[in-house]
């Protein structure tokens, strides 16, 4: 499947707050029929992050690869058209799909209850947890090591609130995406680094030098966001994951990014 890759302004994510502020539900931005307009457009707009391994980042070629983008095509392929991959980060991965820039954001996105209130979620596709990740000389040995240690997180998610709550002691420093919060770590800025499990086995697999700590703090049920009340979508998000499941094909995708069987299985409806 042929895949293009799109900018989008900030100006979408101000348009997105401007929105919020002015009292106006979410839902009233979308289209009366999504999948009507996926089809005549001819492709479908999915939200990715392109820095956040190994759900979404660039590969060698530059070229935008990982487990949630395998997700997006397979959805793409039911609905009957190609995607096209537009670059958002966890700040604007919600106001872009608000304000009509994206279809759909699967962008290792947590489910929670403040978040939908916003917008609707699909099926949990992805089941992760929280942990850290120091140097190996590192004196930090769990969380209640870091009592006035410096933690670097991926600022506006879960993860920094999770690190609050758990270390309160800590001070932490959110920087825009993981590669920024990995590389404050490798520089000695930060004395620890806190994410989603299979984001710092990435980081350690090519790091020999770092280690993750056994704590594990939080679950983290990763969901396709839609714009809410966006049924026609989200079933058929629904439906493709579900789909997935039952024919091996997400235990393919799983393994090739993951080195492992799923864990935990999808929600399968008769």
């Amino acid at each position: 499947m042929k895949t293009m890759i799109r900018f989008n302004s900030i100006l979408a994510a101000i348009a997105a707050v401007a929105i919020a502020g002015a009292g106006v539900h979410p839902a009233s931005a979308q289209a009366p029929d999504t999948i009507a307009q996926i089809k005549q457009r001819g492709k479908l707009l999915a939200g990715v992050k392109f820095d956040t391994p190994p759900f979404g980042f660039l590969n060698e070629k530059n070229e935008p690869v990982g487990f949630d983008l395998d997700i997006v095509k397979k959805v793409a392929e039911r609905i009957g058209v190609p995607v096209e991959f537009v670059k958002v980060t966890s700040p604007t991965r919600i106001p872009l799909l608000v304000s009509g820039n994206v279809d759909l954001s699967a962008a290792s996105m947590t489910h929670t209850q403040e978040r939908d209130k916003t917008i609707d979620f699909s099926i949990t596709y992805y089941t992760g947890a929280q942990s850290l990740i120091v140097p190996k000389a590192s004196t930090i040995k769990s969380l209640k090591d870091l009592a006035g240690k410096q933690v670097s997180v991926q600022q506006g998610t879960t993860l920094e609130k999770n690190i609050a709550a758990a270390a309160p002691g800590a001070k932490i420093v959110a920087f825009k995406d993981y590669n920024s919060a990995w590389l404050a770590l490798v520089q000695g800025r930060v004395d620890a680094l806190t994410g989603s499990l299979n984001i710092l086995q990435g980081f350690a697999k090519d790091n020999k030098d770092y280690v993750i700590l056994p704590d594990r703090f939080s679950v983290e049920p990763f969901g396709i966001g839609v714009r809410q009340g966006d049924s026609s979508l989200r079933d058929a998000v629904n439906f493709a994951l579900q789909d997935m499941w039952k024919s091996g094909e997400y235990a393919e995708l799983y393994k090739k990014w993951f080195g492992a069987e799923p864990d935990v299985p999808l929600e399968v409806w008769p």
